[in-house]
């Protein structure tokens, strides 16, 4: 316990650093949107390329860490589904319970993967990462589509966006250069690398300064249900996946990590954008994020 606590320790304090920040407003202005922009559209994909481009990936067991994540996230998906008329959510609602359900904050993950296991769990969790981002993307645009709340003009922009996400653009540059055997050459690889390595810090405080603790107020059977969901039955079934596919530690691990991670921020703005209940987005947001401070480091003991 004392193990995994040093490892995420630091990064939930820089989490709760960023809602200091974001609380006293500081440093003011549009500081922090932008901020999170630049991450999201320059040094995470940096950190992403640099990994996937560099990494020997034939040491990652590819198939068995997609079967344990993208089946739990796909049998889920479908289970919410199933239960839409027995949760009685309105639509706009549901969405952001689907979303919150599924989404994954990659910023804590890959911290987290660093954090535990070094370069082969940042490896592991760039694997996942190029594994459930596109998925993910995908089935949550999916979910705002058969409930009705965009229009035909809003479908081509989402599809537009996800065409364009600079995560998944990364992920299959990535892919491509260590599969061709070019990698990062001469100096781009530490240019790149350097790029990279500012991501997760900045990432972390951003995560912070976008909690909105008023939301906590909120605690309806959407909460409840999502809640339950992402953090104690996804991780409860990916932990007997990877125990069933014989995973080796660190895959186990990152995949377990992964599967017990709070939902994205970003989510948030997808919600405000394509029609989702953006209030409860936002408590599920702050209320996930705070209580897996205390669940990550519980599922991870669990695998010793």
């Amino acid at each position: 316990m004392a193990g995994v606590d040093n490892a995420l320790g630091p990064l939930f304090l820089l989490i709760l650093l960023g809602a200091v920040l974001g609380w006293r407003r500081l440093p003011g202005g549009d500081f922090w949107p932008q901020l999170e922009r630049l991450v999201y559209f320059l040094l995470f994909p940096a950190m992403l390329l640099s990994t996937l481009a560099t990494a020997d990936v034939s040491r990652v067991p590819v198939l068995r860490v997609a079967i344990a994540l993208l089946g739990a996230m796909l049998l889920f998906a479908m289970a919410l589904w199933s239960l839409r008329s027995r949760l009685r959510l309105a639509a706009p609602a549901f969405t952001s319970v689907f979303q919150g359900a599924l989404r994954f904050n990659t910023y804590v993950g890959v911290a987290g993967a660093s954090a535990l296991h070094g370069h082969a769990g940042a490896t592991v969790a760039a694997v996942a990462v190029a594994l459930m981002v596109p998925v993910v993307n995908v089935l949550c645009v999916a979910s705002f589509i058969a409930a009705g709340t965009l229009g035909p003009a809003s479908l081509g922009r989402s599809l537009a966006a996800l065409s364009r996400n600079p995560l998944i653009l990364a992920c299959v540059a990535g892919i491509a250069l260590n599969l061709s055997g070019i990698g990062l050459p001469g100096w781009s690889e530490d240019t790149v690398s350097l790029l990279g390595r500012a991501a997760l810090p900045l990432g972390l405080i951003a995560v912070g300064v976008a909690l909105r603790p008023r939301a906590l107020t909120r605690l309806d059977r959407g909460v409840w249900t999502t809640n339950l969901i992402k953090l104690l039955l996804m991780p409860a079934l990916v932990l007997g996946l990877t125990a069933t596919l014989g995973l080796d530690p660190v895959s186990r691990d990152i995949a377990l990590l992964f599967a017990a991670l709070p939902t994205a921020t970003s989510a948030y703005i997808l919600a405000r954008q394509l029609g989702g209940d953006a209030e409860l987005m936002a408590a599920l947001i702050t209320g996930q994020t705070l209580l897996a401070m205390l669940t990550l480091p519980l599922w991870l003991t669990l695998t010793g």
